[in-house]
């Protein structure tokens, strides 16, 4: 156990895909005892330096089972995708639990520049208690995300903090969105995109899972943004990837080969809150550059 360091168990909900893969590492670096809780489908790469529970979300009474007569300091919820996941995961750990730490999303906002955490208040939000699959598309994720963090900010009886990741990026992202964007280009494929000038904050996997041990580690409450300060338009990611490839990118205004990036208006993030709480985000550029740089 690290000097200092008052986080010394943790429960992940979820934790064997992305950033949650790396929050388990860097826990475990940091000495914390941790247990991983999924459906037990997706091989990680923890070896026996983790206790493994299996549980389904969607039924309240296999994490009853599974927390029962258990304690942790910290709970992370990585794998809550609606309000009545997070209803059922809460009561299943209600006084197991010293702090709720709830991944949430930047789409709890609308589009715009500069979202501050302000601009979403999970306590005057009224969640509806639905299945994760009544949840559809963009706006249906949105909700059941706003929903989640309404639930949990509005009747946990523990600390709770949630923290709105922008778009994020990494050799480790299994949704390959930014990967699709520097294979076009390598392979001179067209990328449809209707609008390239509109502008998104991103984060790195390494920011997202090194913010969620300092929220823990701090024992922070609240919503946070994480993001890089600055932000990207698709244009200028394209731009990017152009000039390491050495290859013109193929832009067409077509629905085919659609950008997963090719949304309708600017998302960016203010970052000033969390930087406030002692965390210093990486850069951007530099991160962008060298991921592309890996992808090719």
């Amino acid at each position: 156990m690290k000097e200092g360091n008052t986080l010394k168990t943790a429960l992940i909900l979820g934790g064997t895909q992305f950033f949650g893969k790396r929050l388990v590492h860097k826990l475990l670096e940091e000495g914390v005892v941790v247990t991983v809780a999924t459906r037990g489908r997706t091989r990680d790469d923890f070896g026996d330096r983790v206790e493994r529970l299996v549980i389904d979300r969607e039924k309240k009474e296999s994490m009853t089972r599974a927390f029962e007569g258990r304690q942790w300091d910290a709970v992370y919820d990585q794998s809550c995708f609606s309000p009545l996941e997070a209803k059922t995961a809460y009561e299943a750990l209600e006084d197991k639990v010293g702090h709720y730490i709830f991944t949430s999303t930047m789409a709890v906002y609308e589009f715009g520049k500069g979202r501050r955490e302000t601009d979403f208040n999970p306590l005057s939000f009224e969640p509806t208690f639905k299945d994760r699959k009544e949840y559809g598309g963009m706006t249906g994720y949105q909700e059941a995300k706003r929903g989640a963090e309404a639930y949990l900010f509005q009747n946990a009886k523990v600390p709770v903090a949630a923290v709105r990741p922008a778009l994020v990026i990494g050799t480790d992202d299994y949704t390959e969105r930014f990967l699709f964007h520097v294979d076009k280009v390598k392979r001179e494929e067209p990328i449809g995109a209707k609008n390239d000038n509109v502008s998104f904050s991103f984060t790195s996997s390494e920011d997202a899972a090194g913010f969620l041990l300092h929220i823990g580690k701090e024992k922070l409450t609240g919503a946070y943004n994480i993001a890089f300060e600055d932000n990207l338009s698709l244009r200028e990611l394209i731009g990017k990837i152009e000039s390491a490839a050495d290859k013109a990118a193929v832009i067409t205004g077509e629905e085919e080969n659609a950008s997963p990036y090719g949304l309708p208006g600017d998302w960016t993030l203010d970052v000033t809150k969390a930087q406030m709480t002692g965390y210093t985000f990486g850069n951007m550029n530099e991160y962008v550059e060298s991921l592309i740089e890996e992808l090719l």
